[in-house]
């Protein structure tokens, strides 16, 4: 299936990772994308990294590339490169925590005003956020499924796809991707 991801040159140290309780991550983002990816928030050991979908093992890179969104696999030091397809990242809540269980419902609906801003600010013409739960609390959607919402963000569709995470086990790789590819293929209208 192509290259192999590049690996970390230096992995964080246990007590970077648990230092990074709190930090936050820059977004990648820029005007008119086709889809912004929306996680939860930050795992402990993106935040060490200052990356997305950072720690070894998460399904996010392999999943875009499964689906097609890139053309190989991408290690999460090259998330920038998502930008010249048309795809960008940022999170529902900024600060770095263990599991996203920590997070409260206060968190994720402040969350969803902050995300709504950046559709103001950049204009996506979808959003693709990255857990179902995490999702019916931020949106007050409680009965939302997977796939497009008919909820809009401004002027942006919603599409709600399983978490990438290896915590998520009820998705496994080639169901992740087939969510994933009808993102790609809705967004590639």
């Amino acid at each position: 299936m192509g290259q192999s991801p590049k690996p970390f040159p230096v992995r964080p140290s246990k007590n970077e990772i648990l230092a990074a309780a709190g930090i936050s991550i820059p977004n990648v983002i820029a005007s008119g994308l086709k889809v912004l990816f929306c996680g939860i928030n930050p795992g402990l050991y993106s935040g060490a990294t200052g990356l997305h979908f950072a720690r070894p093992g998460n399904r996010f890179w392999p999943t875009l590339y499964r689906a097609g969104f890139t053309d190989r696999p991408l290690s999460p030091f090259e998330g920038r490169k998502l930008l010249e397809s048309g795809y960008g990242l940022t999170n529902l809540v900024e600060r770095a925590s263990a599991r996203a269980d920590e997070l409260s419902d206060d968190e994720l609906v402040e969350g969803m005003r902050r995300l709504e801003e950046k559709v103001r600010c950049y204009g996506p013409r979808f959003i693709g956020v990255l857990g179902i739960n995490a999702y019916r609390v931020a949106f007050a959607s409680r009965r939302a499924m997977l796939g497009r919402q008919a909820q809009m963000l401004d002027s942006a569709v919603l599409w709600v796809l399983p978490n990438p995470s290896g915590l998520n086990a009820h998705y496994q790789p080639d169901d992740l991707a087939r969510c994933y590819v009808e993102l790609r293929r809705a967004a590639e209208k």
